[in-house]
């Protein structure tokens, strides 16, 4: 079945590619944590392209492993398509705010979801990054300041940017790592 989704990448290569998958976005999570640091003029831009970038990884990778491959590639879906409402709308129908938590509810939705029909360590790394992405909703939510960490580490920056910064680096922190336990559980069923 496996076979299906992806039928050019042999079954060796695919643990490979998922634990790529998975460092791409933990690198993008620096480069996200960096964000406070680049003109505010581009963070709409900046977040959205990380958003898109990071949705075509997380979603590639879906492709590639045995559980929840439709719902580990809507997840991406749903991240990627956020990026792309945030690089061609950056806040004139829906406030940064709203969308990011928007984002973020429905990809943890969709992750204990997937969670489901998953098992062992990728069911524990699944739920565990879809209740980082909860917690993060809820964050934003309620109006906790994730921008004031930002501002006391990197001084003042546009709000944009920093409220954020963060929320981007943990969520796809998180992601990262799931990825690259996905990718050593594929590696074994491989051997």
């Amino acid at each position: 079945m496996a076979e299906s989704i992806a039928p050019d990448v042999p079954s060796r290569a695919r643990p490979r590619l998922i634990a790529v998958c998975g460092v791409v976005i933990i690198l993008l999570s620096a480069g996200s944590a960096l964000l406070p640091l680049v003109d505010p003029g581009a963070g709409a831009a900046i977040v959205g392209s990380l958003l898109f970038v990071a949705g075509l990884v997380e979603a590639f990778a879906g492709t590639l492993h045995r559980q929840a491959k439709g719902l580990s590639t809507l997840a991406g879906a749903v991240t990627t398509f956020a990026g792309l409402l945030f690089i061609f709308n950056p806040g004139h129908l829906f406030p940064a705010a709203v969308l990011v938590t928007c984002w973020l509810i429905l990809r943890s939705v969709i992750l204990v979801l997937a969670g489901r029909y998953s098992t062992g360590s990728v069911r524990m790394w699944t739920l565990s990054s879809a209740a980082m992405d909860f917690f993060l909703a809820i964050v934003l939510l309620i109006g906790l300041s994730i921008s004031s960490l930002v501002v006391a580490l990197f001084g003042p920056t546009a709000p944009l940017v920093a409220g954020f910064a963060w929320v981007l680096a943990l969520s796809f922190v998180v992601t990262g790592l799931m990825l690259l336990e996905i990718a050593s559980c594929e590696r074994q069923a491989a051997d």
